[in-house]
């Protein structure tokens, strides 16, 4: 139980460094650069090495590593392991001032589908990303500056019962326009805050050591509740009038932890899907961490954390963008030019889709196939469907399930119910886009969307093994394998 219980530690660590998918993106490049990657950026030309390792970021908030096997030689294969670091949640809007009935509160929009009713009655913050303006030496920069302010500033408030009777019998109806608006303050304590500013405190409006008012953040200014905006500068070292915009999301205050009564599981945000992120990081670092593991190595070794999953992976950098496939042909081509070489590389390579499965649920097993109900501590799901919402097929399961057999590792298969619709995730995006073979697979959990999730303790350990030996293993087991000839 103590290798379960430090990677599970790990992962606890991660998850709550991790508030939104720039922080993730964030952690992951401190944990790659501790271990020796070294950072590319995808606007200069590349001067690859066979044995190195290497990651870029694209929006920073998705992110690509890779390790070159000390035997790679243009047209080898890929391994790769591919996950996502968003969740659904709740992101403020371009104007998210609203004043209402005497309070201040915070205009949100849903991202993703989320269990929106989850998010009543908890003690939230927000986080994200901030455009900051530099000025110095009479020249002005604009950067990117991550935010996260530590302490609950915001709550929505359920309605009491006594104002809605038939709640319990009727259902907890949420129309996310009017009711799902998060409490920043009341309008008086918030006008006393800015009067004890305006005499000399913090939190003025306007400025008042001859610095100049920019007409970009007046603007900035009069989207956002200016108890806010002073929130963020304080946090980030700046002033109220350096911020020229941002990207920010409510979260949840409280940590990720261990609990149940025998500590076998985990209850955290965000496990969907930054679980599987983690897993497959921290197996590709430590698949890569010796001076030997790369020493017979023929092909790349890879992980893809990508951004905007929840929403259908269409953006620059989602996984329906060309960054996989610009990843791997400027990697091809780092080592040749003659550009048929990636695509005999792309039939030697293959994915493993990792995103969460939908543990049986004790209160809700008639949701569950009879057939195919994964449970938890019962290691990854290998996911299928008939009508390619998964990607995975018979010779992808294959592998994926031989290399557990041989490292005793558990593993579970997971149809849907052919009366329910099917997610997806980005394994049939890649695998249509890209032309790679590809398996979907996931760590069992409960209560996915959820602003609190949880799923089991030994399953992350069995995740990250099983990546682990993927990634190990995957070139000898497919010299094996005979399909097209």
């Amino acid at each position: 139980m103590a290798g379960e219980a430090n990677v599970a530690a790990d992962l606890i660590d991660f998850l709550n460094a991790s508030p939104t998918a720039f922080h993730a993106v964030d952690e992951a490049k401190k944990r790659l650069k501790k271990a020796g990657y070294e950072q590319v950026s995808e606007r200069e030309d590349w001067n690859l090495v066979a044995g190195k390792r290497y990651f870029f970021t694209r929006n920073h908030s998705t992110i690509v590593a890779f390790a070159i096997g000390k035997k790679y030689v243009a047209g080898n294969g890929f391994y790769i392991v591919g996950a996502h670091t968003d969740s659904p949640c709740l992101k403020l809007k371009p104007v998210s001032k609203v004043t209402k009935a005497g309070y201040l509160e915070v205009g949100v929009q849903t991202y993703g589908g989320g269990l929106w009713h989850t998010w009543f009655d908890r003690d939230l913050t927000v986080a994200g990303r901030v455009i900051v303006r530099q000025e110095k030496d009479g020249s002005v920069s604009y950067s990117h500056r991550l935010v996260r302010i530590e302490e609950p500033i915001m709550r929505v408030p359920t309605l009491a019962i006594h104002l809605d009777r038939n709640v319990n019998s009727d259902g907890f109806k949420v129309n996310t326009q009017s009711h799902l608006l998060p409490i920043l303050a009341t309008a008086v304590k918030a006008e006393l805050n800015k009067v004890v500013g305006e005499n000399g405190s913090v939190g003025t409006d306007t400025q008042s050591d001859g610095k100049k008012s920019n007409k970009e953040t007046r603007t900035v200014d009069s989207k956002h509740h200016s108890f806010l905006l002073e929130m963020i500068a304080s946090q980030i070292g700046c002033e109220p009038d350096d911020i020229c915009d941002f990207e920010l999301q409510a979260c949840d205050t409280q940590p990720s932890t261990v609990g149940g009564a025998a500590k076998e599981f985990i209850f955290s945000g965000r496990l969907d899907n930054l679980c599987s992120s983690f897993c497959s990081l921290k197996a590709l670092i430590d698949a890569t961490s010796s001076e030997s593991d790369l020493d017979n190595e023929t092909g790349v070794r890879l992980v893809a954390l990508f951004d905007h999953e929840e929403v259908g992976s269409d953006s620059a950098q989602g996984a329906g963008s060309p960054v996989m496939f610009d990843a791997l042909s400027r990697i091809t081509s780092s080592f040749n030019s003659d550009s048929k070489l990636l695509q005999k590389a792309i039939q030697r390579s293959f994915l493993v889709s990792a995103d969460m499965a939908h543990a049986l649920h004790p209160n809700y097993a008639d949701k569950h196939e009879e057939n195919h109900q994964p449970k938890l501590h019962g290691g990854l799901v290998i996911k299928h469907n008939a009508n390619q919402r998964y990607a995975t097929n018979a010779v992808t399961a294959f592998i994926f399930r031989e290399i557990a057999t041989k490292h005793n590792l558990p593993i579970q298969d997971f149809v849907v119910r052919n009366d329910m619709p099917c997610g997806s995730t980005i394994g049939p995006i890649l695998a249509s886009g890209v032309g790679i073979r590809t398996v979907d697979v996931g760590a069992p959990q409960l209560s996915m969307h959820s602003i609190r999730e949880m799923c089991a303790v030994d399953d992350v350990k069995h995740s990250y093994e099983h990546f682990k030996a993927f990634f190990r293993e995957f070139s000898y087991l497919d010299a094996k394998i005979t399909v097209d000839v």
